[in-house]
């Protein structure tokens, strides 16, 4: 089983079809993905959000109970939501019903919900998790590190938006951002299951028909700072929340992914055993867990990691992170640690491919950075062939992960 890449041919315009058959279970399901229409698109903060948010409170006509009782009465799930570059509508249901299923997604596109009652209802929603967040320390935190890596930019601000920007959307502003940005010349289909591809296409064929052709500006690409600071807030908290970042000149498309996915594995995203939670817990026991990641993206990459600490040690733990940083620059990794992270990735492989939710997620990200499909059986032949000289190299070569900035949120010292 393997998803394949082909071509819709819809109103003039080709839209990428990814597919799979699996007759494994009778279900079927269909996201359509919109391109450069994530919050990294807003107009407004929040706009993109609540855009998401007023989709999945069902058509006008039926009215969000009356059109969530339809889909329940017959196990269908039909949803929205929006990433950073993406918006995703997506559909699911038994195989029987997918038919049915279809006709509800193509009323919803064509009737939305759109009224004041309806927004002023999620907004109420929307306003009451944003204050909510005032007093969650690990979202003011990782928020204070964005804006320090990317000032100025849209990643600086909450894709959730601010109570003020949020009382300020109305109607016209989502009708208008959906009309700008769910188009057929910016979607991707990708649909699986118990269904064949002619049939397939045609659902999704019909779907795509409603849908207008639009131009949508291109996401702007996103370079972090490397400020080497640290920023204090304090609030009344009893710990000290610290969340660091720094630049990661990687490109999504890079050849060498393989060799920064090694590397961030062993230096901090792998949990027990790695760098950070070696040094930084079992060593020092600075923190229950610390972790960090290289974040490689379409439209910014970075080097990110958080731990949680007493407001005592956090000056330590801030120090430790460097430290560990340095030395795995300096140093790089181990004979040993290279190949117990080779046998993890590579064992842990039918883990992450054994749904065809999985296996169609992981299609439309090798296709969405501009890789073959089934490219990530390439990318396991490559990381097995990696050598100690070769990571090595590569963590040599990318230094600018020290030019570390700190956001630490925490309370007054004793």
């Amino acid at each position: 089983m393997s998803a394949n890449l082909s071509q819709l041919k819809v109103n003039n315009t080709e839209v990428p079809f990814i597919f799979e058959e699996d007759k494994n279970l009778p279900i079927v399901s269909m996201q359509l993905i919109f391109k450069n229409s994530g919050s990294l698109s807003d107009t407004k903060d929040g706009l993109v959000q609540l855009s998401a948010a007023l989709l999945n409170e069902g058509t006008k006509k039926d009215g969000s109970i009356g059109f969530a009782t339809k889909l329940e009465n017959r196990a269908i799930s039909l949803g929205t939501h929006a990433g950073k570059e993406t918006f995703v509508i997506e559909v699911g249901s038994l195989k029987e019903e997918f038919p049915y299923a279809i006709e509800r997604l193509k009323e919803l596109l064509q009737d939305p919900n759109y009224t004041e009652k309806t927004l002023e209802k999620i907004k109420t929603q929307v306003i009451g998790t944003l204050k909510r967040k005032e007093s969650d320390f690990d979202y003011i935190s990782g928020l204070e590190l964005k804006k320090m890596l990317f000032p100025n930019t849209p990643l600086a601000k909450a894709s959730a938006g601010t109570v003020e920007s949020v009382e300020s959307i109305r109607l016209v502003d989502i009708d208008k951002h959906l009309g700008d940005h769910l188009g057929v010349d910016n979607a991707i289909v990708v649909m699986g299951g118990d269904i064949s591809e002619k049939e397939a296409s045609k659902f999704a064929s019909a779907t795509l028909t409603l849908l207008s052709n639009v131009s949508s500006t291109k996401l702007e690409t996103m370079k972090a700072l490397g400020k080497k600071q640290v920023k204090e807030k304090i609030l009344k908290s009893e710990q000290a929340y610290v969340y660091f970042g720094a630049p990661l000149d990687i490109a999504y498309d890079s050849k060498e992914r393989h060799l920064a996915q090694v590397a961030s594995f062993v230096l901090g995203s792998s949990g027990f055993g790695s760098r950070m939670m070696e040094e930084i817990r079992v060593k020092k026991g600075l923190a229950y867990s610390a972790y960090s990641r290289f974040n490689i993206n379409k439209t910014h990459s970075y080097f990110s990691g958080y731990l949680q600490t007493k407001i005592e040690t956090g000056d330590e733990a801030v120090a430790s992170v460097k430290e560990v940083v340095n030395t795995f620059l300096d140093k790089g990794i181990s004979q040993e640690e290279l190949t117990a992270a080779q046998q993890f990735i590579l064992g842990s492989e039918p883990l992450r491919n054994e749904t065809l939710s999985q296996r169609l997620g992981r299609a439309f990200q090798e296709f969405y950075t501009n890789k073959p499909l089934g490219s990530a059986t390439e990318n396991l032949k490559k990381i097995e062939a990696i050598k100690l000289s070769e990571i090595n190299a590569f963590i040599k070569e990318h230094k600018e992960i020290a030019e570390l900035s700190f956001s630490v949120v925490t309370g007054k010292k004793k």
